[in-house]
């Protein structure tokens, strides 16, 4: 197997964007184009890693209109590996607007699964494409935080902006 992948600079850091022939695999943040990739190459040790933004355009053209306040088009591929759960959870959280917040038990309740929170929080935490699957609007029932792969930090930074965008203008693709 091979990962394209490359780094793309964003308001907030740098992302790592990856992707198989399949569709996209990784999205990670960080401070340093050098420290993603270090870390891209640990997690992926059996893997051939490949620098090339070409494979990537669809998904770059997404992520930077995610920013200046698109949705991200549910169409584009996604190449990541789950359960069952972790799907239901994963397409549930696609569903929560752009601006918008749920709590990890409305999300449990949604997908059938009431005594489910702290799963469904196990499969936020899981999940490896953050932004694509907006993880960073799921928080606590008494309305703080929660964690966030990318830093409480950027899961607040990611929520401001997406306030200040107001509703998103037509899906990016």
């Amino acid at each position: 197997m091979k990962i394209f992948y490359t780094v793309m600079r964003y308001p907030l850091g740098v992302l790592l964007v990856g992707a198989t022939e399949r569709g996209l695999c990784t999205v990670q943040f960080g401070d340093s184009a050098r420290a993603l990739e270090r870390a891209l190459r640990h997690q992926y040790t059996a893997v051939q890693l490949q620098r090339d933004k070409a494979h990537l355009t669809a998904w770059v053209k997404a992520l930077r209109g995610y920013f200046q306040g698109h949705e991200i088009a549910p169409h584009l591929p996604l190449d990541v590996q789950a359960t069952t759960f972790q799907r239901r959870v994963w397409k549930e959280l696609q569903k929560i607007p752009y601006g918008q917040t749920r709590s990890y038990s409305e999300i449990a309740r949604a997908i059938g699964h009431p005594k489910a929170a702290r799963a469904v929080a196990r499969a936020c935490a899981a999940n490896p494409v953050p932004i694509v699957i907006p993880c960073h609007r799921v928080i606590r029932s008494d309305g703080s935080l929660g964690g966030y792969s990318g830093g409480r930090a950027r899961k607040r930074a990611l929520l401001s902006l997406e306030r200040a965008l107001g509703q998103p203008r037509a899906k990016h693709s």
